[in-house]
């Protein structure tokens, strides 16, 4: 797909709000424009674009690297590694510490091929208060109570506390197994080892607190045990073993969901109840046998496409099309984090939804067609006249970025305020070619 300026302006001002600085960098050239919200780098003289990116970034590095991982930036840097890099894996990052203004800043630097394979976009993100918080809390782990039955790297229970919780359970289960009701769930990350083993132990550690942190905002009335390395059991309690069926499914969907995106941690899971005549162990067993089971069905599963009302399109979309459309929403649904994410082909009025959206809402599938009939069933009436108001300004405008604020029902009946930020995509005549879009919710995603 061929990008003109304005295009590649609002898909910088779309990430910027996700990183300090983003550079887009032609690959055969060298040269590079920056897109930042922030301004991290001014008080290093780090231009805001230049004539060779490879090259220049190196010897800027010069100025505000830490020493010690100074070595270990410019290797990341050099040109013929991160292209090599880059073909096996299009997403690519290493954290190191810069020195501003006196004070060292702990930094993430990712590196995504473009889907033009011509360009990349480079993105560097402050961590340091995050980086802080960790230090944080393994001070507060220092007690060896707390160390004892907390997980260090996740901050959750441990295998230590799993067992002991486990040991009040059989007391339950003795004295009043009739009044006892819970569930296990067991939860594996798929390819930990994989993932240390080709993009070192610090994305795994990464990969398995984004894990911890998905099963418990999924399961946050019951508490979560980290008991292996990247095994997971989630004791069922309260609502959430009343809503057990649905929460395994919502698990279930956002693993598979990740697995098509590239874009998170792919999580097998199981679920057993206890009932009348089980131990613990049996109910743990089962847990565990069904987990398996969902564990060769997730590495197995062959991504589908799901059209809705075929017979009614004339032209549907090509093939090829299609692989440009996963492509670029693959990268978009990376770069936004996740959450409520669409792309159109305007030229098919052929979608792609994120399964979260898709599964909130009620929609029909994560691929459609005329995508915009069915979502507007969910546009509360009283905001249909401004709804439609903002998309045709930006679909008639010059790809500018514009805030559209309305309400939309959810699959349980509930209306939220939603507020979208879409932005269009033209081809190389200048003609729109593509409207994307994130949507945001009040005390949501």
């Amino acid at each position: 797909m061929d990008m003109n300026q304005d295009a590649l302006n609002q898909i910088a001002l779309t990430l910027t709000k996700h990183f300090d600085c983003l550079y887009y960098v032609d690959i055969e050239t060298g040269k590079y424009t920056e897109y930042t919200s922030g301004q991290m780098l001014e008080t290093a003289g780090i231009p805001h674009s230049g004539a060779d990116f490879f090259t220049e970034t190196q010897q800027y590095a010069l100025r505000c690297v830490h020493p010690d991982d100074l070595d270990m930036m410019i290797c990341f840097h050099d040109k013929t590694a991160m292209l090599e890099n880059l073909s096996k894996n299009r997403f690519n990052s290493i954290v190191y510490r810069l020195i501003l203004n006196g004070r060292i800043i702990r930094v993430r630097n990712i590196v995504v091929m473009c889907e033009d394979n011509a360009h990349i976009l480079c993105c560097l993100e402050n961590i340091e208060d995050e980086f802080q918080e960790r230090e944080e809390r393994e001070r507060n782990l220092q007690s060896a109570q707390r160390m004892a039955r907390l997980d260090v790297l996740t901050g959750i229970r441990n295998k230590n506390a799993f067992a002991e919780y486990a040991e009040e359970i059989k007391k339950e289960i003795i004295s009043v197994p009739e009044q006892l009701h819970f569930g296990i769930v067991m939860c594996d990350m798929n390819d930990l080892k994989k993932i240390n083993d080709t993009r070192g132990h610090s994305f795994g550690d990464e990969a398995l607190m984004r894990t911890s942190r998905l099963i418990c905002e999924i399961f946050d009335h019951s508490p979560v045990f980290r008991i292996g390395g990247d095994e997971f059991v989630v004791i069922l309690d309260g609502r959430d073993y009343d809503d057990r069926d649905s929460l395994l499914e919502k698990l279930r969907k956002e693993s598979l969901a990740n697995k098509r995106s590239r874009s998170g941690p792919e999580v097998a899971c199981g679920m057993a109840i206890f009932e009348n005549g089980d131990t613990f162990d049996t109910v743990l067993h089962r847990a565990d046998q069904e987990m398996y089971i969902n564990k060769k069905e997730l590495k197995s599963a062959f991504v589908k496409d799901y059209f809705i009302d075929m017979e009614k399109i004339d032209t549907p979309i090509t093939d090829e099309r299609k692989r440009q459309l996963d492509g670029m929403f693959g990268a978009l649904y990376t770069m936004s984090g996740g959450g409520y994410v669409f792309l159109n082909d305007m030229r098919y009025d052929f979608s792609r939804w994120s399964l979260l959206l898709v599964d909130d809402f009620g929609m029909k599938s994560e691929y459609m067609y005329h995508a915009d009939r069915f979502w507007q069933e969910h546009i509360h009436p009283e905001d249909m006249k401004v709804y439609r108001e903002a998309v045709d300004t930006v679909l008639c405008g010059n790809a500018e970025v514009r805030a559209i604020h309305y309400r939309a029902r959810k699959a349980d009946g509930t209306y939220v305020v939603c507020s979208t930020r879409g932005f269009v995509l033209s081809d190389k005549d200048g003609n729109p070619d593509y409207f994307s879009g994130i949507i945001t919710t009040e005390g949501g995603r």
